[in-house]
C-alpha cells in the first residue's frame, strides 16, 4: 500500500512463443490471460517447443495479428505469409511438449512449417492452443489452479520501468525492455517494487503476484539482430541472484476477464 501514483506505461503480447512482441494500446483479458498472448508456438517434428534461448533467430519472425484473429509473419529475407482460416480445413491435432507438461495442439499446416523451417534452416511445424486446449500452473497457496497457453509459467510478467533503469545503471551499455519481454509495464513505484507485491490492481482488474521470475539467457539476445552477449544476466546474477537464479519481474495471475489499457492507475492491494 502506497500514496505514490502507478500507472501502466507499456503492454505487449506474443502470440508465437519466443518470437517478437507486439505493442498494445488495450489488452483483453479472458480465460488463459491476454488475448492471442503465446497462442501459437513452433516446435519440432516430435513435437517438442523450440526457444529462443537455443535458436536466437526466433527473435527475428515478426507475427502480427488481423481484424479477425488471423496470424500473419514476416522476417529478414522471407515473404510475409497469413496462415490460412482453419474453417476451411480440419487441422490436424497434435501432442506437443512444453517444459514438463504434455498438451493437445492443431497443427497449422505444411504451408506454415515450410516457411518457418526455411528461415530458421531446420524442420519445424506451428501449432496453435486451438479449442478445448488444457494446460495449468499451481498456485503456490495451493488453490484452483491457473489455466496458462503456450507461456513458460504464468499468464502476465509484470515489470517497473524503474527497475529496468537501476539495471541499466550498474551496466557499460543499457538494454531495452524487450529483452525481458513484458506483458505490463508500469511507472510509479520505484526500482524492485513489484517484488513486494501480493495482489494489485490494474484499471477495474485484480491480479496475484505469484512469485517473482527467474531469468534466462534470452535476456543476452539483442532482440534487433538475435546477436547474443553475456549482458545483462552477468550483472543481474551479481546483485538479484536467489536459489532459483537472477530474479528480474514479477508473475501476475488474473482473477476474472476482462480488460486494462495504457494509463491505467496501478493500486496495491497487498
Amino acid at each position: 500500500m502506497s500514496d505514490k501514483t502507478v500507472s501502466v506505461t507499456g503492454l505487449f503480447l506474443y502470440p508465437v512463443k519466443s518470437c517478437a512482441g507486439i505493442a498494445i494500446e488495450r489488452g483483453y483479458i479472458g480465460r488463459y490471460g491476454m488475448k492471442n498472448d503465446r497462442r501459437w508456438m513452433i516446435v519440432t517434428s516430435e513435437g517438442r517447443y523450440i526457444s529462443q534461448r537455443e535458436e536466437h533467430r526466433l527473435a527475428l519472425i515478426r507475427p502480427s495479428i488481423g481484424d479477425h484473429d488471423e496470424l500473419s509473419l514476416d522476417a529478414p529475407g522471407m515473404l510475409p505469409i497469413t496462415i490460412s482460416s482453419t474453417a476451411t480445413r480440419e487441422p490436424a491435432v497434435r501432442e506437443v511438449t512444453v517444459h514438463r507438461d504434455r498438451c493437445l495442439a492443431a497443427d497449422e499446416g505444411d504451408e506454415a512449417a515450410a516457411w518457418l523451417s526455411e528461415f530458421l534452416r531446420m524442420g519445424c511445424r506451428l501449432v496453435r492452443a486451438a479449442e478445448g486446449f488444457d494446460r495449468h500452473a499451481s498456485r503456490r497457496s495451493g488453490s484452483r489452479p491457473i489455466d496458462i497457453s503456450f507461456t513458460d509459467a504464468y499468464p502476465f510478467l509484470l515489470i517497473g520501468e524503474e527497475s529496468l533503469e537501476e539495471l541499466c545503471s550498474r551496466l557499460e551499455a543499457p538494454v531495452p525492455m524487450n529483452r525481458f519481454r513484458p506483458n505490463i509495464v508500469v511507472r510509479g513505484a520505484g526500482p524492485y517494487a513489484e517484488d513486494g507485491w501480493l495482489k494489485l490492481r490494474i484499471g477495474s482488474m485484480e491480479f496475484t503476484a505469484i512469485k517473482g521470475c527467474a531469468r534466462c539467457v534470452i535476456t543476452t539476445v539483442d532482440q534487433l539482430t538475435a546477436v547474443a552477449g553475456k549482458e545483462p544476466l552477468q550483472t543481474l546474477a551479481r546483485y538479484r541472484k536467489t536459489d532459483e537464479g537472477a530474479m528480474f519481474g514479477q508473475y501476475l495471475a488474473h482473477e476474472s476477464q476482462g480488460t486494462i489499457a495504457l494509463a491505467d492507475a496501478v493500486t496495491i492491494l497487498a
